[in-house]
C-alpha cells in the first residue's frame, strides 16, 4: 500500500510530504485547488511520461517520491526478474531535470520507464474518469470474466503456445515465399550448377592447364632448346661432360700433394656429376616432348570454358567458381527437398494449434460459466445504487482467429430500463450510469485480484443523494481488503473515509503553490458543512456534517 508521497517542484507544488494509512482515505478540496495535480505527481512515479512543463521552477528539478509497503504481494519475483534489489518497503523515485530528461529509480537503482510502469501497475490502480470509458471497451470486459474464472494459469499457458505458433507459423511462410521465388530461379540455377559440375573444377587446376598449354604450343621452339643443350654437353670433341672429364684426369695426380689439391679435385668431381645427371635429364625430356595437337586442343577447351565461366559469374579464380557451385548446389537441393520441408513445418503448425485450442477452450468455458455469477452481482449492486432495472446480456461466442487473450467474441449489452432494447455500453449508458457501474466491477474485481492500492478520482460525478451515500459505502467495504483512496466533491463519500485530506491553495511572497493536510476531526466537521452548504457555516449544514460522520 501506499505510505507516503513526496512531491517537489511539480506543476504548483512546491514541496509537500503526506504520509497514508490503510483503509478508506478521502481527498476533498475546492475545485482547482490541485487535486488533480496531486494525482499527476503519483501517476508519474508509476510510470507516467513527464516533460518539462512539469517543472514549477524551471531552474530546478522536480523529485517525486512514493513508498509503498509491499512485503504481503508476492512481488519478489519482479524484482528478481528486473535485477533490482527487493525491499519490504519500496521506494520508487522520479526525476525530472530543467534539461527535459528524466530519470526513474526503484530503491535507488536506476530503471526505465517500462520497468516502473510495470511496477506501478502491479501497487496502484488509479481510476480516472477517462478510465470509465475502458468499461465500453471489449478487452477490459473481458479482463472481468477472467478474472472472476481464474483464468490466469489458463491465460499464460495460452500466450506462452500461441506465441510459438506465431513463430512456427512465420517459418512456414518463410519457407512458403521461399519455394515462390525459388521456383522461378530453379531451372536457370539448375542450368548454372551443370555447367559448373561438368567443368570437373578442382583447386590449381587453372595453373596447370595454363602450363600445360604452354608447353604444348611450344613444342618445337622446346625440342630445339633442349636438343642444343644436350649437344653442348655431349659433343664428343668439345661437349661440357667430356672437357669436365678431361679436367679430372689432368688433376687426378695432384691429389697426394695436399689437401687443396685434394679438395678442387673433389669439386670437379662434384661437378661432373651434377652435369652428367643434367645432360642425362635433358635427353629424358627430349625424348617425352612430341607434339600433340589433339591434346592442345582439349586443354586449350578446357581453359575457354574456365575462362567464361569467370567472366559469366564475374570472378577470376577456380576457388570463387567453386563456392559459388556449393552455393547453387545447396540452393537446388533446398527447392528440391522443400516440399518435404513445408510438409514437416505445416504438421508443426497444426500440432501447436490444437494445444492452443485447447487452452482457448478452457478459457472459454471458465468464461461462459462465471456468466450467470456476474450477471446476478451487477443487478444486486446497480439495484442498490438506484438502477433496479438495469440487466445485461453477456455472451461468449467462438471467434474464427486467435486473439491475445483467447478465442471468443464478447457480447457485452447493456439496458437500464424495463423493457428498453439491450444496446452497446458507450451506445446506451449515461455518465452517471457508467461511473456506477465500473464502481460495482471494480468492487468485484478487488475481491479477485491481489492489489495493494485502488485510487478513484471523482468516479462519483454525476450522482448525488442516497446513490453517492451508497457509493461511498461499496468504497468503504473495498477498503476492508485493500487501501482506497477516492478524490471526491460529495460529502456524503467523503464522509466514508477514515482517514480526510484537504488540498487547497496557498497564496504567499513566492507565488500560489498547492498544499495538503490531513484533517482533524473539527475539521472534517467544517469540510463537510462548506461542501453541503457552502462558504456561509450555518447550523443546518454543520449539524447535517456530524450526523454524516457518525
Amino acid at each position: 500500500m501506499l505510505v507516503n508521497l513526496s512531491i517537489q517542484n511539480y506543476a504548483l507544488i512546491d514541496d509537500v510530504s503526506v504520509s497514508f494509512s490503510n483503509g478508506f482515505t478521502t481527498i476533498t478540496g475546492e475545485t482547482g485547488a490541485g487535486k488533480s495535480i496531486l494525482l499527476g505527481g503519483l501517476s508519474m512515479v508509476l510510470g507516467k511520461r513527464a516533460d518539462l512543463s512539469s517543472l514549477k521552477n524551471k531552474e530546478q528539478k522536480c523529485v517525486i517520491e512514493a513508498e509503498f509497503d509491499v512485503y504481503k504481494y508476492e512481488l519478489q519475483p519482479f524484482f528478481e526478474e528486473n535485477d533490482l534489489d527487493y525491499e519490504k518497503t519500496t521506494i520508487l523515485r522520479r526525476e525530472i531535470l530543467p534539461s527535459g530528461k528524466s530519470r526513474a529509480f526503484v530503491n535507488d537503482s536506476p530503471v526505465t520507464l517500462d520497468v516502473m510502469r510495470a511496477l506501478g501497475d502491479q501497487l496502484v490502480d488509479v481510476h480516472s474518469q477517462h478510465q470509465t470509458m475502458q468499461l465500453t471497451d471489449n478487452d477490459f470486459q473481458m479482463k472481468v470474466l477472467d478474472a472472476l474464472a481464474d483464468n490466469a494459469e489458463n491465460l499464460s499457458g495460452y500466450s506462452l503456445e500461441l506465441e510459438k505458433l506465431r513463430t512456427v507459423s512465420k517459418e512456414l511462410q518463410k519457407l512458403e515465399n521461399f519455394q515462390a521465388d525459388a521456383d522461378k530461379e530453379h531451372d536457370y540455377n539448375s542450368f548454372l550448377l551443370k555447367e559448373l559440375e561438368e567443368a570437373k573444377l578442382k583447386e590449381g587446376m587453372q595453373e596447370e592447364l595454363e602450363e600445360e598449354y604452354e608447353q604444348l604450343s611450344n613444342v618445337e621452339q622446346i625440342m630445339e632448346q633442349l636438343s642444343a643443350g644436350h649437344q653442348l654437353l655431349n659433343d664428343e670433341q668439345l661437349g661440357i661432360v667430356g672437357r669436365l672429364t678431361d679436367l679430372k684426369r689432368a688433376l687426378q695426380g695432384l691429389m697426394d700433394f695436399g689437401s687443396e689439391y685434394k679438395s678442387l679435385y673433389e669439386r670437379i668431381q662434384s661437378v661432373l656429376i651434377e652435369t652428367d645427371d643434367i645432360a642425362s635429364e635433358l635427353e629424358q625430356l627430349q625424348e617425352g616432348v612430341e607434339a600433340n595437337p589433339e591434346r592442345l586442343e582439349v586443354v586449350n577447351s578446357q581453359l575457354q570454358q574456365l575462362y567464361d565461366l569467370q567472366k559469366k559469374h564475374q570472378t577470376d579464380s577456380v576457388t570463387e567458381l567453386i563456392d559459388i557451385r556449393e552455393d547453387l548446389s545447396q540452393k537446388v537441393d533446398t527447392v528440391a527437398n522443400i516440399e518435404s520441408k513445408i510438409k514437416e513445418k505445416q504438421e508443426e503448425v497444426n500440432a501447436i494449434t490444437k494445444k492452443v485450442d485447447a487452452w482457448a477452450e478452457k478459457i472459454s468455458e471458465g468464461r461462459k460459466n462465471v456468466i450467470p455469477k456476474l450477471d446476478e452481482r451487477l443487478q444486486v449492486n446497480l439495484s442498490s445504487l438506484g438502477m433496479p432495472s438495469a440487466t445485461f446480456k453477456i455472451e461468449v461466442n467462438p471467434s474464427k482467429s486467435f486473439k491475445t487473450n483467447g478465442k471468443d467474441d464478447l457480447v457485452f449489452l447493456f439496458s437500464a430500463n424495463k423493457g428498453s432494447s439491450y444496446g452497446e455500453l458507450k451506445k446506451v449508458a449515461s455518465g452517471g450510469e457508467l461511473s456506477r457501474i465500473m464502481l460495482t466491477i471494480k468492487s468485484i474485481l478487488a475481491e479477485y485480484e491481489n492489489l495493494p492500492t485502488m485510487m478513484f478520482d471523482e468516479i462519483d460525478t454525476g450522482v448525488s443523494g442516497e446513490i453517492s451515500n451508497r457509493m461511498g459505502e461499496i468504497m468503504q467495504q473495498m477498503s476492508d481488503t485493500m487501501q482506497v483512496f477516492s478524490i471526491t466533491h460529495l460529502p456524503q463519500v467523503a464522509s466514508k473515509g477514515r482517514y480526510q485530506f484537504k488540498v487547497y491553495k496557498e497564496e504567499g511572497a513566492a507565488g500560489t503553490s498547492t498544499q495538503i493536510k490531513q484533517l482533524s476531526a473539527d475539521e472534517r466537521v467544517r469540510e463537510l458543512a462548506e461542501m453541503l452548504g457552502g462558504k456561509s457555516l450555518s447550523e443546518s449544514a454543520l449539524a447535517h456534517a456530524k450526523e454524516l460522520l457518525q
